[in-house]
């Protein structure tokens, strides 16, 4: 196959970054970068030396695939626009800002042959490739997302900007029906949820105790899990993963062996395999690793969880 033809649209801080790794793969011919802010898109534009464009529109028939890194609020508006078109699209999180528009998207997408994959970027962490072989059946999660405040990203609260990355995580590897959630927290900093803990059981009896926090001290990316005789750490920040195992014999009376193993990954770039993954699907017409469904299910949860905050707060 050509190259493949990208652009994207929304060159601000993350989507500055998607930029720079179309740029360099060498399966990417980027044709242009979109964004309103004139400064921010002739800087990327003047950077990568590509056309830079105020206005998507039009753009459709230059592509083949793009990235939209826009405000949540226009996810919706712009990923339908490609979609429509039959451009596959690498639309950031949250997919979008309600159950009913991502439903669309992907309904669309299936209709005109497009891909629609949703950037869950965890995923790609090296750290999270090595737990997938580790859980089998978690009984008990424990989860901490943590990160001094910035003002980006706050026109949503903490849980669709945080927490949805472990809510993906979790149901991905829990595999079984969310039944209940109970949730508290507060905002700090803005008028929106900025610290939350939320408790989440599935069918199968596993619970999930996730906090995030986008008005902590130091950032920290961490995740337990506990299952028969396994217990796993992993550290996405970090890159490092500890699985301790019930062993033969006893240490002392009463007291199992414990073997452990512990794995440290190589530094990567979660971003640029997120990128070549996709590019790699629109080449080969294979499935993303991160569909339009498993956006939907971490926002429909993560809605709940809004919905029961919002109450708390309004109550």
């Amino acid at each position: 196959m050509d190259k493949i033809r990208t652009a994207v649209i929304g060159v601000g801080y993350l989507g500055r970054f998607h930029a720079q790794k179309y740029a360099d793969l060498p399966e990417s011919e980027l044709v242009a970068v979109v964004d309103v802010d004139a400064r921010q898109r002739n800087n990327v534009a003047t950077e990568l030396d590509v056309p830079g464009r105020e206005d998507y529109h039009g753009l459709e028939q230059e592509v083949d695939a793009v990235s939209i890194v826009v405000p949540t609020r226009f996810h919706y508006e712009v990923a339908r626009h490609f979609l429509d078109h039959g451009v596959h699209v690498l639309l950031e999180k949250p997919v979008t800002t309600t159950v009913e528009e991502a439903r669309e998207l992907i309904d669309l997408a299936a209709k005109r042959g497009a891909l629609l994959q949703v950037g869950h970027l965890e995923r790609f962490n090296a750290a999270y490739r090595e737990l997938e072989g580790a859980i089998q059946d978690p009984m008990f999660i424990e989860s901490h997302r943590l990160a001094p405040f910035k003002p980006r990203g706050t026109d949503v609260s903490v849980v669709l900007d945080l927490m949805i990355h472990d809510i993906d995580i979790i149901q991905s590897l829990v595999r079984s029906p969310l039944e209940k959630i109970d949730a508290s927290g507060v905002g700090v900093l803005t008028s929106e949820i900025d610290i939350a803990n939320v408790r989440l059981g599935f069918a199968n009896g596993c619970v999930a105790n996730v906090t995030a926090s986008r008005v902590s001290l130091k950032s920290e990316r961490k995740m337990r899990f506990f299952q028969r005789d396994t217990y796993v750490s992993v550290d996405f920040q970090e890159r490092n993963l500890a699985i301790f195992r019930k062993g033969e014999g006893e240490m002392y009376p009463g007291v199992p062996n414990i073997a452990s193993t512990q794995y440290s990954m190589d530094q990567q770039d979660p971003l640029r395999e997120e990128i070549a993954a996709f590019l790699a699907s629109v080449r080969d017409n294979t499935p993303p690793l991160v569909t339009g469904e498993d956006g939907l299910r971490a926002l429909e949860t993560a809605i709940r969880i809004g919905d029961l905050l919002d109450g708390q707060r309004l109550g």
